[in-house]
């Protein structure tokens, strides 16, 4: 009886989800007098895509996952290609053969993740993995947008730090895991703080010289708030201890206080966003333009095709939620971020059904990436935080992005599946 709720909830969700896709793609269409055959067999193959998807799990013994996390995405998704086609339409296409392969991914990522708790035997393989991934980007990374994290590889191009947070993820929950009464029964003393031997904490403090250095080479603020926040809550989630935030705060804020002083780029990315308005023809455009945008969207915002979100540079990646807020206005953007809300807290809700110690560490791990992430790039946006030039999960244009988050999405459900009725 269970299998089938879950299979009608699910079926009921991606049918609405569908729907607001549908209507958001023709909606730009027809005022933009855009509307062919190949958008509408593009939307056909689109729908037909996460539909079988949903036959598939739910006809396969992968019956007890999460039936929001598809649909929200889906629903996700829908925006983003609908904000998509409205602002760079020739990227409509490569947009939707993304979500395609994303969605295959997350298909893959259910099946191979089912038995999640055999990974951690691979901690350190993941660990490795995850270094030489972010090691690459900053050796042979390419700068574009002002970063240096993109790598290029004939005619694709992506990212490796959308994938080397989920190796990172991994490690860290095994490593955590297996070392949970040290961390928890700190015997050093450093001044105020208790922490463990310091060869226990070793590869945290490696982790934090890694975001420093993405901080520095790659001009990359937003992957190394992401990689260093994810790492101090894991801990703390794992130990407990607010110690360790606190060390983590201290850690991070002396390097970030040594770049602004000594590189020119930190200089210019921090003064920008402490006054925007020095500068706002010149280096500070981009967030001016996005403030204005925002603040011209009232409730409802101009309505699709009404507004001017164009003049924002690479709007369709870094700054869509600007264009969301300008056309579809408060309650648009509110849509998009209860859609965020919901995603997280059910991500949470599988980290706490679940029965294994390794499981429940990923899980929240994911969960803490996935929300850092959004914090991240809408706190740039509206100016609550410095510009960080990451892209927002299934909406922005970006196929890296799109494949590495529709990972973390079948991970997710996998570890979902372990609900309590499994448990002795």
């Amino acid at each position: 009886m269970m299998d089938d709720s879950l299979q009608l909830q699910e079926r009921g969700l991606l049918l609405i989800a569908s729907l607001i896709v549908i209507t958001g793609v023709l909606a730009v269409s027809l005022a933009t007098n855009s509307l062919d055959s190949k958008i509408l067999a593009l939307l056909g193959c689109l729908i037909a895509c996460w539909l079988s998807i949903h036959l598939i799990l739910r006809h396969s013994s992968h019956r007890n996952g999460d039936p929001f996390f598809l649909p929200l995405a889906v629903m996700l998704i829908g925006i983003g290609l609908t904000m998509v086609l409205r602002l760079k339409p020739a990227l409509f296409l490569y947009q939707s053969i993304w979500v395609i392969a994303g969605l295959f991914c997350f298909l893959f990522s259910v099946f191979f993740f089912r038995h999640l708790e055999q990974l951690s035997q691979y901690k350190y393989l993941c660990g490795m993995i995850g270094i030489v991934l972010l090691l690459i980007a900053i050796i042979f990374g390419v700068d574009i947008g002002g970063h240096r994290s993109w790598v290029i590889l004939g005619p694709v191009r992506f990212q490796p730090s959308e994938f080397a947070k989920i190796f990172i993820i991994l490690f860290l929950a095994a490593y955590l895991t297996e070392r949970h009464e040290l961390l928890t029964s700190a015997t050093k003393h450093y001044g105020p703080l208790v922490l463990p031997h310091p060869r226990f904490i070793a590869p945290l403090l490696a982790i934090w010289g890694l975001a420093m250095v993405m901080f520095v080479v790659q001009r990359d603020l937003g992957s190394a708030l992401l990689y260093f926040g994810i790492t101090i809550i894991m801990v703390y989630i794992a130990s407990g201890r607010l110690t360790y935030v606190l060390l983590g705060i201290i850690l991070f804020f002396i390097g970030s206080f040594a770049c602004y002083k000594l590189y020119a780029h930190v200089q210019v990315r921090v003064d920008i966003w402490l006054n925007p308005w020095a500068d706002p023809n010149g280096k500070a455009y981009q967030i001016v333009q996005s403030l204005f945008a925002l603040g011209s969207g009232g409730i409802l915002g101009s309505g699709l095709t009404y507004g001017f979100p164009q003049m924002i540079p690479e709007v369709h990646t870094d700054f869509i939620f600007a264009a969301i807020g300008e056309e579809l206005g408060f309650a648009g953007s509110s849509a998009v971020l209860i859609s965020y809300i919901l995603i997280i807290y059910r991500a949470f809700k599988a980290a706490l059904e679940t029965i294994n110690p390794f499981s429940i560490l990923v899980a929240a791990g994911l969960a803490v990436s996935f929300a850092l992430q959004i914090f991240l790039i809408i706190g740039g946006v509206t100016k609550f935080f410095p510009l960080t030039g990451i892209t927002l999960p299934f909406v922005s244009y970006g196929g890296s992005s799109m494949v590495a988050n529709f990972i973390l999405l079948g991970m997710l459900f996998a570890i979902s599946e372990e609900r309590p009725k499994h448990a002795p």
